[in-house]
């Protein structure tokens, strides 16, 4: 037993290195100043927390949280029939290459693949060009550089964290119950409605929180895709580090973001337990 318990130490010490390190130097850093050259100093100050409360940072908040909500919700309507198609309706022996394909974008570097909606979407692009060929534009469309545009890029990049959580849901989820749905009388809507979507909430959940913390701090494709008519609070940090070299500020609102996302796991968390303590309940009193 004693012998097991170095066995974390490896772990601890990489955990300790590469995460609990960096971020209390981000902590430490948020409420420091910086002079007009850049230089971080060590004042101990709320004046970069209290910045984010100007009308432009929560402007852009505001609009980074509805990108955030959209996504999750479009993620949500299209990667659920996905999964329930690849765990309900594939053969047995066809499901593990469903996963595959979904799994297939990560396997190509992200940068190349927004790089490759450019290709698509610009004006000279595939869409573009396909649609003057056969006569259904005269010109070409503004499919780049808008908001519409940084909304498929990440629904694109974050539909496989939707898809395989709620797959994993219905995999492990208990077949018998639709079986018995079906010999009591229920139709297939009801027996979904009734049994299958509340059994994969935990998956839905699961995958929302993936999608939407991570389209909190998304700032690659909004930069690739939305040009500088789309800033979400991710680019507004990654500008605090490159560019405006205000780290202080650029601290302050990764701290914020980690907070936000601290409070969604939580909510998780006690909606993942309210949901066990309910489902033991149920079997005591049966």
């Amino acid at each position: 037993m004693k012998r097991g318990k170095w066995l974390v130490v490896p772990a601890m010490g990489w955990l300790t290195l590469f995460f609990a390190l960096p971020l209390i130097i981000v902590v430490v850093v948020s409420f420091a100043s910086r002079t007009a050259y850049g230089q971080v100093v060590f004042n101990w100050t709320l004046h970069n927390y209290i910045r984010f409360f100007e009308p432009l940072y929560l402007r852009i908040f505001v609009t980074t949280i509805v990108t955030a909500i959209i996504t999750t919700a479009v993620t949500f309507a299209l990667g659920y029939p996905v999964a329930y198609t690849i765990a309900m309706i594939l053969p047995k022996k066809w499901q593990q290459f469903g996963i595959i394909v979904v799994m297939i974008p990560f396997w190509i570097n992200f940068l190349i693949r927004s790089f490759a909606w450019v290709i698509i979407l610009r004006s000279q692009g595939v869409v573009n060009t396909l649609l003057l060929h056969l006569g259904l534009i005269q010109k070409p469309l503004t499919l780049l550089y808008n908001d519409a545009a940084v909304l498929l890029g990440m629904v694109y990049a974050l539909l496989p964290f939707m898809i395989l959580p709620i797959y994993v849901s219905l995999e492990q989820m208990d077949k018998r119950l639709l079986e018995a749905s079906s010999d009591l009388g229920a139709t297939p809507l009801v027996s979904f409605r009734k049994i299958t979507l509340p059994l994969t909430m935990p998956g839905v959940a699961a995958g929302s929180i993936l999608v939407f913390i991570s389209s909190l701090g998304m700032f690659v494709v909004p930069d690739i895709m939305g040009g500088a008519k789309s800033a979400l609070i991710g680019n507004i940090i990654q500008n605090q580090f490159l560019s405006a070299r205000d780290w202080p500020f650029g601290s302050a609102l990764s701290i914020i973001l980690a907070f936000l996302a601290l409070i969604m796991i939580l909510l998780y968390y006690k909606a993942l337990q309210a949901q066990k303590g309910g489902q033991v309940n149920e079997k005591h009193m049966a």
